[in-house]
Formats: structure tokens, C-alpha cells, sequence
């Protein structure tokens, strides 16, 4: 099976700063992989990169055989590729069915619509109509990960999607994944908590300061492993 999305040697900068360092990754169709890293590990820059909020080199990035670093990100969410950007990022002028319906503007067919969002997570739909910073932090996420699938992506990308949220609200939100990829969408998930990183996930990447530092399959790897990774030591 060929990846669906794939990196290769990806470097990237903020102005003479290097953030990423060569970053090999692959992501195969229909699995779900966990990204973990301390802070300034580079894991956010390089959803950044793939959804062309920072420019990299065209063939650095490929998506389903072509090259696309450096694309533009409205036409990267048109080919299928979607994030949950970290801190929500909701439209705050807008209520929650209208930020919902902002993803629905990438015009992909597919089986989310606001229906199955609202039976994903019913408390939007009693909200519907509210501004959206009324919410909850985590009835916030919900409204960010319903209007990422709103635009029908191929892949689903999710930035630090417990940042900030109580451990309840935390399994609350992970509770809707086996939905999310019940019909076979692929999912990047950027993770700080790294016990829910290695329970939901199939295989698993630690940057470590801007490169991969260890990568394999979730219920493989060792505490010990993971903790050299991650912290260095």
C-alpha cells in the first residue's frame, strides 16, 4: 500500500529561525497516527506545513503521488486535506451552526453534513444558534472538529485537540474518533498527553527540537523509549 501522504527531507522556517530539521513521515490510508513532543518540538509547524500555512519546498510534501509543498491552503483543503487547527480558531462573529457551515465552503461530497455532526455531538445542535464564544472550551473543539469534517477531508489533521480541557471533556472528545474513522477517513492526531496519543493511535512519531526522534507502532513502543524521545534523556 503506497502512503497517502508522505514528507521527505522537510525543513521549515520563521524568517532565519529553522523550526523542522529533514522530517521523513509517511501516512498510510485509513490509519490513525499520534504525534507527541514537548513544546517547541516543531509538532504544529509541521501541521502548518502540510495544510500550506508555511511555505516549504514543492517536493518536500506529497500528497497521493504529487507534490504539494508550498500549495495554497484553500486549494490543499480542496484536494481533501483538512486541520483542527490548535485553540480552536472559531469565527467569533459567527454562531455555531455558521462556523459549522464555514467548512462546508471546500464544496467536497461526502457523508458529513450538519446532521451527523449534530448526532456527533448533540450539544451543538441545542447551541446552534448561539454565538459560538458562548461555548465551553470543549464545546468549542467539538465546533472545530465538526466544521474541519464539514469540508469532507481525506485526512484529518488535529493540533493539541486537549489543550486547555478538563480530563472529562478530554474523553468526551476523543470518544467521537471511532465515529470520525468509522468509515475509513485517516487521521494525524498532535498530542501532548501522550498516554491518550499512545491509546487511540496505530503508530506513533516523537519530534524532539525539530526532528523525529522516534517513531513505531503505539503498543510497541516502551515507556523507556518514549521517554529517552521525548525528553532527551
Amino acid at each position: 500500500m503506497n502512503p497517502i501522504l508522505r514528507t521527505q527531507g522537510l525543513t521549515a522556517f520563521y524568517g532565519d529561525a529553522q523550526a523542522l530539521f529533514g522530517i521523513d513521515f509517511e501516512l498510510f490510508p485509513g490509519e490513525l497516527v499520534a504525534i507527541i513532543g514537548a513544546n517547541g518540538a516543531g509538532k504544529s509547524t509541521f501541521l502548518k506545513c502540510l495544510t500550506g500555512l508555511i511555505k516549504t519546498k514543492l517536493e518536500s510534501i506529497v500528497w497521493k503521488g504529487q507534490p504539494i509543498g508550498g500549495t495554497a491552503p484553500g486549494v490543499i483543503v480542496r484536494a481533501g486535506l483538512t486541520m483542527v487547527p490548535e485553540g480552536r480558531r472559531l469565527f467569533p462573529s459567527l454562531t455555531v451552526e455558521e462556523n459549522l457551515l464555514m467548512g462546508a465552503n471546500a464544496n467536497r461530497s461526502g457523508p458529513w453534513d450538519l446532521a451527523r455532526i449534530y448526532a456527533l455531538f448533540p450539544i451543538l445542535k441545542d447551541k446552534k444558534s448561539l454565538p459560538s464564544t458562548s461555548l465551553s472550551g470543549g464545546q468549542q473543539q467539538m465546533v472545530a472538529i465538526g466544521r474541519a469534517l464539514m469540508s469532507n477531508p481525506e485526512v484529518l489533521l488535529c493540533d493539541e485537540l486537549s489543550l486547555g480541557l478538563a480530563p472529562i471533556v478530554i474523553k468526551e472528545i476523543y470518544s467521537a474518533m471511532p465515529e470520525i474513522t468509522s468509515e475509513g477517513m485517516t487521521v494525524v492526531i498532535v498530542e501532548q498527553d501522550v498516554a491518550m496519543a499512545r491509546q487511540v493511535s496505530k503508530r506513533l512519531y516523537c519530534f524532539q527540537e525539530g526532528v523525529v526522534s522516534l517513531q513505531g507502532n503505539s503498543d510497541s513502543l516502551t515507556n523507556e523509549d518514549i521517554s529517552q524521545a521525548y525528553f532527551g534523556v
